[in-house]
């Protein structure tokens, strides 16, 4: 019996383990995963119900040897899960792909996906001010805070420094003081902007956010494992604002990578307009940092090889358009103090893209794009952006 799983398993694409635990976890992922007999690099892919993996990753242009070398590098850090993607095929995958882990600050991403409809319907206008939406928190806002517009919130320049929910105490302890910077003038990573952003889409939209995530997101993307119970609101004291929670399985959120290496189509429908995602993943703000981190869009990270949505403790989705690749890095944050870090995540990176062989070598990082600070229309005119000064910086990755 041992023999004929094994063999059934291999078929699948899935990895024998020693471990029988881990083992029964992927073995319960070859239904969601089935194998590609035969790759056409001419032809873009997307996943239906199932998604597609290279029966061997050389058809596809990978090495399996380095494959595995990445994949025990992972779990020597404490990566909990992993997917490949190149144009729409699993080029290799491992951990509990099935299994929804908590995301972390990747909601923030998800948000952002939503508002892309309601702003190319002018049902929110990117220079409508928290005042004329009627924004406002316990204790109130200042007449200054109220001048910070939707733009000012989705780039984290809004100069709102409001106690807010879900935040670590890190957010906390570096925040600016209450009117230290007028709106739209400084970058600061800012829980409270995010939280309010969600307030500000289910007014417009008369939806909440997990209903249309589920109708507007997951049906379309067919996703496998989402389900109503993985998401919920965290109130609490600081704020009225709720903050928003997702689970996530590693399959599930390749799919939101892959919509959006595709600008937003999927099987020939526009899911998210176009533009709203060359708007929300270009660099509007120089964050101070490298690498990956160096730029912020409209709540997705952006830098090196392209852009990310990124959480807390080792949560990550990256998406390489040059490079026609998805990546999807997951930790299990229910597990106590279980992370891996942004310096062990790009050494992972390292020998993923290392183990491509076509032609082009891939060995490298991209860099990041030249910044270009935007300027956001306010209830003043033009209010320049800036860059988040060092002694800042620290607190970026305190993501929740």
């Amino acid at each position: 019996m041992a023999v004929i799983l094994s063999a059934g398993l291999l078929a699948a694409g899935i990895s024998w383990f020693p471990d029988d635990s881990r083992l029964r976890a992927e073995a319960r992922t070859t239904a969601d995963v089935v194998p590609l007999a035969a790759y056409e690099s001419t032809r873009t892919y997307y996943p239906g119900e199932q998604w597609h993996r290279a029966e061997r990753p050389e058809t596809i242009g990978w090495s399996s040897a380095k494959l595995a070398d990445a994949r025990d590098h992972s779990r020597s850090l404490g990566t909990s899960a992993v997917v490949i993607v190149e144009n729409g095929v699993i080029v290799d995958a491992w951990g509990e792909l099935d299994k929804r882990y908590q995301n972390r600050s990747m909601r923030k991403s998800y948000l952002s996906m939503l508002f892309g409809q309601l702003v190319a319907d002018g049902r929110i206008k990117l220079s409508a001010t928290l005042e004329e939406l009627g924004i406002d928190d316990e204790p109130p806002l200042t007449p200054a805070e109220r001048q910070a517009t939707v733009f000012d919130l989705l780039t984290a320049r809004s100069g709102v420094y409001h106690p807010a929910n879900f935040e670590s105490k890190g957010m906390r302890r570096k925040r600016p003081a209450r009117e230290s910077h007028p709106p739209g003038s400084f970058w600061f990573y800012n829980n409270w902007d995010f939280n309010a952003l969600g307030t500000i889409y289910e007014r417009a939209s008369g939806k909440g956010i997990f209903e249309a995530f589920r109708e507007e997101i997951a049906a379309p993307l067919q996703m496998q494992h989402h389900m109503a119970e993985d998401t919920s609101y965290f109130e609490d004291k600081y704020s009225v604002h709720p903050a928003y929670r997702f689970r996530m399985s590693p399959l599930d959120l390749a799919r939101i990578g892959l919509l959006y290496l595709r600008k937003g189509v999927w099987q020939g429908r526009q899911i998210v307009p176009a533009a709203w995602i060359d708007q929300s993943t270009q660099a509007h703000v120089d964050t101070g940092r490298k690498g990956f981190h160096a730029g912020y869009g409209f709540m997705w990270w952006v830098g090196e090889d392209g852009f990310a949505a990124v959480g807390a403790r080792g949560q990550r989705l990256f998406v390489m358009p040059e490079r026609n690749l998805v990546i999807v890095h997951l930790v299990d944050a229910d597990e106590k103090d279980r992370r891996v870090s942004t310096k062990k995540i790009r050494g992972l990176l390292t020998k993923i893209l290392a183990a491509r062989t076509q032609a082009r070598s891939d060995s490298g990082f991209r860099p990041a794009p030249a910044i270009r600070v935007t300027a956001a229309a306010g209830a003043h005119g033009i209010l320049p952006g800036s860059s988040l000064p060092a002694a800042a910086s620290a607190a970026l990755m305190e993501t929740r």
